[in-house]
């Protein structure tokens, strides 16, 4: 069709005997660029070359391999790690060992009765680094441990992908309302958002609005750290519901969080002609009935609230979006009262919890999922400060903060101290107006001292950990968080998170007894805070131990066991294989070719003299899957290190000679002297005419 539109006539053909029949001819093959026969008076072109692109679909990222490669960086010896065939067992170190006529370097791990197993470290893409909340058995070369631990997970994740399936399969069966396109007071409500959205936020905004739009109701889960923007991208949901006649309901986990949606939706929506209204306690019984009235009558578009929301006398007269915020933390009778929901209205559900991005990938096609990690434009990296307690630094924080009109959380994780702190800030501060707020006050109480906090009334949050979750208050900059030492890193980057949610400075103060009381394990975790100070870090810091948490609140807590019986890399590997299977998709394409050259693939540690930094090297070239991959780690060893040696030259030769074994089905690559012997899968054989 597209020639003729040149005026070349061309003949479609299937063999080659065809060809005397026409002078162009078009056929179906595979051909990366085309070539010229001279002697044949033939010249052959690919689509390539007359598209001036490769059309072929984007092969789809592998989580298991890309997305998210164990930080051997961190590895150290005596850790956990976990061979794909040969399951968990301990690093002992790298160990080079002579091999026929070449010097190779080995991974060198210990298991069950003192075995040890060396892996080469052009196959570290089977190793990884174990990751999971509690410290497993080793297995026993040789053992069925192992086989029996996969075994299991695999029946777990099936049954727990096949619910997901069955979900998926539901909701595309009934019947929802499919939103129409955006109206030009859409256009106006987005025009009026100060700020520049991130390249996340659009993704995430364009993703939600092509499933409402559709006839399938929604079910989308937003993730994304506090303050990066989440709650913008659910109002433009919003206000499209509202712009179609429907109602819309925000589902917070504590009255706090709920009267600050409340806050921020009204600010949002001062310019249009929505209502927006609460249920809460602090509310009396003949407001909260007034509302509801209004709610089933259809004068309220958007209403905020707890788990209230979803009592039996709560009516809508036409509810067309459900947006729940931190799901997790609601109970089991109110999740299940959602889940009923989620069978007749768009439901999206926000999370704070980092979700791993391979689980994401994993789960393409089963839970539609859009990840904000890009932060703010103005946002600053938090001033972190590891201190002995010292009142002098403690006054003095405080002053700064509220010299600038700011507010302050004061963190001391102790009942029983709490007010002689309280005390305590009182007088080195006596014009500092302090609240107090722990987990062990009344539950009204508890959330009308947050309340007077978030309006100002107070300038010093002194509380428990309970700040930890849901707290978002832009005029919060300066957070003092006693005893350090006594918490995780996670958590610390969760609590450090409660600040620096705006344009300004944002300042941690981490307060420590002498460093003589400390344990090896607090220093080491007190100095990953303040390096890993840098925006979106959490990702790396607090990494596996928030994102184990995440697959955990997301897949069913039962599933967090399963991922400490396996580790999470390999957890996350296996849910991929499972998902795929079910759906139905080749797994051929996952398996790697065996590459013996007998030739000298170590880096010298005269070249690369850190151990981690080696590792990381080999890894990614062992779990490379493209050529363009490999190039990447050249550049980056030659940036970083000098002019490349040989040793490295033939390890990428190798990757790249795997690379294309892979591509062509090829097996085994062994070298006997001067003759290589290629075996093929059986039924990848290279047809032959």
């Amino acid at each position: 069709e597209l020639l003729k539109e040149y005026d070349v006539f061309a003949v479609p053909v299937e063999r080659a005997e065809d060809a005397r029949y026409a002078a162009v001819l078009v056929a179906v093959g595979g051909l990366s660029r085309g070539f010229r026969l001279p002697d044949a008076a033939l010249q052959i072109y690919a689509e390539a070359d007359v598209f001036e692109e490769d059309r072929r679909a984007p092969e789809r990222r592998r989580a298991a391999t890309k997305a998210f490669l164990s930080d051997l960086r961190d590895l150290k010896v005596s850790d956990l790690v976990v061979h794909i065939d040969h399951g968990i067992g301990v690093f002992v170190g790298l160990k080079q060992i002579g091999v026929a006529d070449s010097v190779q370097e080995f991974l060198e791990l210990r298991y069950a009765g003192e075995d040890k197993l060396f892996v080469p470290v052009e196959r570290l893409d089977l190793v990884q680094k174990y990751t999971g909340a509690t410290r497993p058995p080793i297995d026993r070369l040789g053992g069925t441990s192992w086989e029996r631990a996969k075994t299991k997970v695999k029946k777990a994740m099936r049954d727990m992908a096949e619910e997901l399936l069955k979900l998926y399969a539901a909701r595309k069966a009934v019947p929802g309302h499919a939103f129409s396109p955006d109206s030009h007071w859409q256009q106006e409500f987005e025009d009026a958002f100060e700020y520049e959205l991130t390249p996340d936020q659009q993704t995430a905004i364009a993703d939600i609005k092509r499933d409402m739009e559709s006839p399938t109701p929604m079910d989308r889960l937003l993730c994304g750290d506090v303050g990066y923007g989440k709650t913008e991208v659910a109002m433009r949901a919003a206000f499209k519901v509202v712009m179609d006649g429907k109602q819309v309901a925000f589902l917070a986990p504590t009255t706090v969080l709920a009267f600050q949606h409340q806050k921020t939706l009204r600010e949002r929506f001062a310019g249009f002609p929505v209502r927006i209204d609460m249920v809460s306690r602090f509310r009396t019984k003949a407001e909260q009935k007034e509302t509801l009235a209004d709610l089933s009558a259809g004068k309220v578009d958007i209403i905020v609230g707890t788990h209230r929301l979803l009592s039996k006398d709560v009516e809508f007269r036409d509810l067309g979006l459900l947006v729940v915020d931190e799901e997790q933390r609601f109970g089991v009778a109110h999740k299940e009262k959602i889940k009923q929901l989620r069978k007749k209205v768009d439901v999206l559900t926000m999370s704070a919890t980092p979700i791993p991005r391979t689980l994401n990938m994993s789960l393409v096609g089963i839970r539609d999922m859009s990840i904000i990690e890009t932060p703010p434009k103005d946002r600053l990296s938090i001033q972190t400060n590891v201190v002995k307690f010292d009142q002098q630094v403690i006054g003095r924080a405080i002053r700064n903060e509220l010299a600038r009109g700011g507010q302050v959380y004061f963190v001391h994780n102790r009942v029983e101290s709490i007010f002689s702190i309280g005390n305590l800030v009182q007088r080195l501060v006596p014009e500092a107006r302090v609240v107090v707020g722990h987990g062990q006050m009344d539950e009204e109480l508890l959330e009308r001292a947050m309340l007077d906090f978030v309006a100002r009334k107070f300038d010093v949050l002194l509380a428990t950990t309970i700040v930890e979750n849901g707290l978002d208050i832009p005029n919060a900059n300066t957070i003092i968080i006693n005893r350090a030492d006594r918490y995780g890193l996670s958590q610390l980057y969760q609590l450090r998170g409660r600040v620096g949610r705006s344009d300004r400075p944002a300042y941690a103060y981490l307060l420590i007894p002498p460093e003589d009381n400390l344990s090896p394990v607090a220093k080491k975790r007190l100095a990953a805070i303040k390096e890993f100070s840098d925006l979106g870090s959490g990702f790396r810091v607090a990494a596996l131990d928030l994102e184990i948490r995440g697959a955990g609140n997301l897949l069913g807590g039962e599933q967090s066991g399963q991922i400490d019986a396996v580790g999470f890399e390999m957890y996350m590997k296996l849910l991929e294989q499972t998902v795929r299977e079910l759906k139905g998709e080749d797994l051929e394409d996952d398996l790697r070719a065996t590459v013996n050259l007998r030739v000298d693939l170590k880096i010298d540690a005269s070249y690369v003299p850190d151990m981690n930094q080696r590792l990381m090297l080999y890894r990614k070239v062992a779990a490379a899957r493209r050529e363009e991959e490999i190039d990447r780690v050249l550049e980056e060893a030659a940036d970083r290190y000098g002019p490349l040696p040989d040793s490295v030259l033939n390890l990428a030769d190798y990757g790249r000679i795997r690379v294309m074994a892979d591509r062509l089905g090829v097996d085994t690559i062994d070298r006997e002297g001067r003759t290589v012997v290629l075996k093929f899968r059986p039924h990848r054989l290279p047809v032959s005419r």
